[in-house]
């Protein structure tokens, strides 16, 4: 329990902070337009970098993994296999649910090199690239044997969103508390991809039922002395 409201309680209250400070034009703007101008430099490589949030590049790689977990999944007789890839696609379908009247009730303007506008908070590229690379991520874990290659799938999601974040703050995309609520709100959300996979104890091989035993016939009686 104690673990949960970590998990879940944190990045919410630190996500709502960022929100209040955006809506109320508060003191962190100010230190958020400071950190963006450091930043900012547009290149190739922040272009390149923020393609990889795009919904075009993001989600396939999810919807591969979802279509390799539930195969291996339903293959090997796991209870209740369809559990994580229906999670892991109702979490992806909530990032626009979600996003989208956030952008509308902030209306937060773009940096200066952006055109007039509003709707930049938090950031859907960021959130797209935590929740499908973090729930890829979260999906193929159960199912790599070897703790090496476990690391190396972890540093390479943290590598992308990392990649993609910097890229759209680079770029001038994003100010850096559209990034970084982003990250809150998707820690969120994958926290409680995790705690509902842990729960269910995936994978778990299914117990195929004994077969019933037939009665043994009785012994022949024996033949009087």
């Amino acid at each position: 329990m104690c673990l949960a409201v970590l998990l879940l309680g944190l990045p919410a209250l630190v996500f709502a902070l960022i929100t209040w400070q955006v809506l109320a034009d508060g003191p962190l703007l100010r230190a958020d337009a400071h950190a963006s101008r450091f930043l900012l430099h547009p290149d190739r490589l922040s272009e390149f970098l923020s393609d990889l949030g795009r919904i075009e590049v993001a989600v396939p790689v999810l919807a591969a993994a979802i279509g390799y977990v539930a195969w291996r999944g339903r293959g090997a007789g796991t209870d209740r296999w369809w559990l994580p890839p229906v999670a892991a696609a109702v979490l992806m379908a909530l990032v626009p649910a979600l996003v989208v009247p956030l952008k509308e009730w902030t209306a937060r303007h773009g940096t200066s090199v952006m055109p007039p506008g509003i709707g930049y908070y938090p950031s859907g590229h960021t959130a797209t690239a935590a929740v499908a690379y973090g729930g890829a991520t979260l999906l193929l874990l159960p199912w790599l044997r070897s703790a090496l290659v476990r690391r190396a799938l972890v540093v390479a999601c943290a590598a992308l969103v990392s990649g993609v974040s910097f890229g759209l703050v680079r770029r001038g995309y994003h100010w850096p508390l559209d990034v970084v609520g982003s990250w809150c709100l998707c820690a969120v959300l994958l926290a409680a991809l995790w705690l509902l996979l842990t729960a269910g104890a995936h994978p778990r091989r299914l117990t195929p039922p004994a077969p019933p035993t037939e009665p043994s016939p009785p012994a022949p009686a024996s033949a009087p002395s």
